[in-house]
C-alpha cells in the first residue's frame, strides 16, 4: 500500500469512526503520482459515498502527513481509475458463488451471520461484494456503514442463513463496551434497568422495550448490556439468540442500498427470518423517511408474530415525534416504555466512585462531591471529566486535588450548573456573529439554521422549557425543534467537520458556566 496513504489512514482513524476507516477507506487502492494521490474504488457508488463524506477529511489528512498540498482524487477503478486492481478483484468477486462468510457491513448474529447488506470480508481483510447470479452484470460493492458493535457469528445447528454460512469470526462478548455490571443504578434509571435485565431473561411479559433519555444518561449503555448479555448466555436455557445491533440511520441507509441493488427480497429476509432480537438505536432518525418507516414497521411485526424479542432507544417519546408515521408511533407505544431521568446526588457519587475503581485511583470525597455538584445532566460527561483528571495527575506526577479537580472543570468539563435560555442564546449569537432577532425570522440561511439547530439542542440538554415553548422562542414549531436538535446530533455522532465545531462550540459554552457559577 502507499505510505502516504497508509500514514493518511493513521490520522483519519484519530478523526472520523474508526469503523468506516476500515471498512469504508482503507480497501481502497492508492497510487501517488505526479498528479496527486489516486484512490479507486469498486464502483461508482462508493465513490459517491466517499467523496461526498470524506473528501475534506482525507484531504486534511494527506497535507498533514506530506506537509504540502496534494491533490487526492477519488475514482471508479471499474472505469479507468488507479491501475486497475480494484477493477479487477471486483470482476473475480463477481464471479464468486453465494456461500461466503458474511461478518463486517452485514447485520451479524450469535447462532448464524445473516447476509443483510451483501458484503463480506475475504482473509485479507478487505470488503467484497455477495453478488447473486441475477446480478453479475451489476456488481456493486456495498460500503458497510455500521459503526456499532454485533454479535459474533457462531455455529448453531439447524439456525437459518441467508446467502452465508456461518463461520467463525470476532470474539462476540469482547466487542460489546458495555454490560449490566458496570450500569451504576438509582432511582433516575432503576425501571429502565430491571427491565432491560428482565428482556434478556424472559421475565418482561412483552417482547418490546423502548427506552428514552435525554443524550448522556445510559440508554447506549443498556442496549449494549442487553446485548453483551445476550451474547454469552444466549437468554435462554437451550440454544443462543441471533442479534442484529444498529442505528435506525444504519438501517435507513442498509435499506437504501438494498434498493439500489435491488435486493430488497434478501434485505428483509435478513431482518426478518435471520434475527431474533433486534436492537435499535436512535429511532427518531427516522423522521420524515417515510419509505423506512413502512419497511421497519413491516419487519417488528413479523419479529413479533414469531415471538422474537425489539429493543427501541429515542431522545424521544413516540409522542414527540410528529413526522413519524402513525402505525408505527402506535407500534413503538406497544410494549413496555421507559423513561431514563437525570440522576440524583447520590447516584451521580456512586457513578464517580465505581470509575475510580475502573481506573484503580483514590479520588478524595471532597473532588467527587465537587464533580458530583457540577456536573448533573450527562453521565458520559461526568466520566469522561473524571478520566481527564486522573490522566492529569499522571502526567503531572502530581496527587489528586480539589485545585486539580477545579482546573479539569475550567478548562475541560463541559457540563455543571445549567445555562438557561437567555444566556444560551446570547452566547450561540455572538459565536455566529448574529442577532436573536435574525433568528426569529423565516430566514433558511445556512448560518440561521445552524445557529437555531444549536440554542434547540442546548436547551432541550440544560433546561427544563418543554419542545413546544423552545420553538416559540423563534416563532418554530416543535417538530422543527426536534429536527434541528436530530441535525446537530449527527452531525456530532459523526465527527464531521461541522459535528466537531459544534462540539467544541458547546464545550466552550458549558465550559464558561463552570468558571461563572463553580470556581468563581
Amino acid at each position: 500500500m502507499c505510505i502516504l496513504w497508509q500514514k493518511s489512514l493513521d490520522i483519519l482513524e484519530k478523526s472520523i469512526n474508526p469503523i468506516h476507516v476500515r471498512t469504508l477507506l482503507a480497501p481502497l487502492q492508492a497510487h501517488l503520482g505526479a498528479e496527486g494521490l489516486t484512490l479507486s474504488a469498486d464502483n461508482g457508488f462508493a465513490v459517491s459515498w466517499i467523496s461526498s463524506r470524506y473528501q475534506d477529511a482525507i484531504e486534511q489528512a494527506v497535507r498533514q502527513v506530506s506537509n504540502r498540498e496534494v491533490p487526492v482524487r477519488i475514482l471508479c477503478a471499474a472505469q479507468g481509475g488507479g491501475n486497475g486492481t480494484a477493477g479487477r478483484a471486483s470482476e473475480r468477486v463477481a464471479l464468486q458463488p453465494l456461500e461466503t462468510s458474511a461478518r463486517e457491513g452485514s447485520v451479524q448474529s450469535l447462532g448464524s451471520t445473516v447476509a443483510i447488506t451483501g458484503t463480506t470480508i475475504g482473509e485479507d481483510g478487505r470488503i467484497k461484494r455477495l453478488v447473486p447470479q441475477r446480478a453479475y452484470q451489476r456488481a456493486l460493492p456495498l460500503p458497510a456503514t455500521a459503526s456499532l458493535p454485533m454479535a459474533a457469528p457462531m455455529s448453531v445447528p439447524g439456525s437459518r442463513t441467508i446467502g452465508s454460512r456461518a463461520e467463525g469470526g470476532l470474539n462476540g462478548a469482547g466487542s460489546w463496551r458495555y454490560s449490566f455490571k458496570d450500569f451504576v443504578v438509582g432511582p433516575s434509571n432503576e425501571l429502565a434497568f430491571s427491565a432491560a435485565r428482565s428482556i434478556c431473561r424472559h421475565q418482561l411479559f412483552t417482547d418490546q422495550f423502548y427506552v428514552c433519555s435525554a443524550p448522556g444518561l445510559g440508554k447506549t449503555h443498556l442496549l449494549q448490556a442487553i446485548g453483551q448479555e445476550l451474547s454469552a448466555t444466549g437468554g435462554q436455557k437451550q440454544g443462543r439468540v441471533r442479534l442484529a445491533y444498529l442505528t435506525a440511520e444504519d438501517f435507513a441507509c442498509r435499506m437504501v442500498m438494498a434498493l439500489k441493488q435491488r435486493e430488497m427480497e434478501s434485505f428483509k429476509a435478513g431482518f426478518r427470518d435471520g434475527v431474533d432480537v433486534l436492537l435499535l438505536e436512535d429511532i427518531h432518525f427516522l423522521q420524515g423517511k417515510e419509505k423506512t418507516q413502512e419497511e421497519l414497521l413491516a419487519t417488528v411485526k413479523s419479529l413479533r408474530s414469531l415471538g422474537k424479542k425489539i429493543v427501541f432507544t429515542s431522545s424521544f417519546l413516540p409522542k414527540e415525534l410528529p413526522k413519524l408515521d402513525s402505525l408505527l408511533a402506535s407500534q413503538f407505544c406497544d410494549g413496555f416504555m421507559a423513561v431514563i431521568e437525570k440522576p440524583d446526588f447520590a447516584t451521580r457519587m456512586r457513578i464517580l466512585e465505581n470509575k475510580a475503581r475502573v481506573f484503580q485511583v483514590q479520588i478524595p470525597h471532597e473532588v467527587n462531591e465537587l464533580f458530583a455538584n457540577t456536573i448533573h445532566s450527562d453521565i458520559r460527561l461526568l466520566e469522561n471529566c473524571l478520566q481527564n483528571l486522573v490522566i492529569k495527575a499522571r502526567l503531572m506526577n502530581q496527587h489528586i486535588t480539589q485545585d486539580l479537580a477545579l482546573g479539569v472543570l475550567k478548562n475541560y468539563a463541559p457540563t455543571t450548573t445549567k445555562p438557561d435560555m437567555e444566556k444560551i442564546t446570547a452566547f450561540i449569537c455572538r459565536s455566529f456573529n448574529l442577532s436573536h432577532d435574525s433568528l426569529r425570522t423565516k430566514s433558511r440561511k445556512k448560518e440561521y439554521v445552524l445557529a437555531r439547530n444549536t440554542i434547540f439542542y442546548l436547551a432541550r440538554k440544560h433546561t427544563e422549557l418543554s419542545l413546544k415553548n423552545i420553538g416559540e422562542a423563534f416563532n418554530r414549531k416543535h417538530s422543527s425543534v426536534i429536527k434541528g436538535i436530530t441535525q446537530v446530533e449527527r452531525e456530532m455522532s459523526r465527527q464531521s467537520t461541522v459535528g466537531r465545531q459544534l462540539d467544541r462550540l458547546i464545550q466552550t459554552l458549558e465550559a464558561q458556566t463552570v468558571g461563572q457559577s463553580t470556581i468563581h
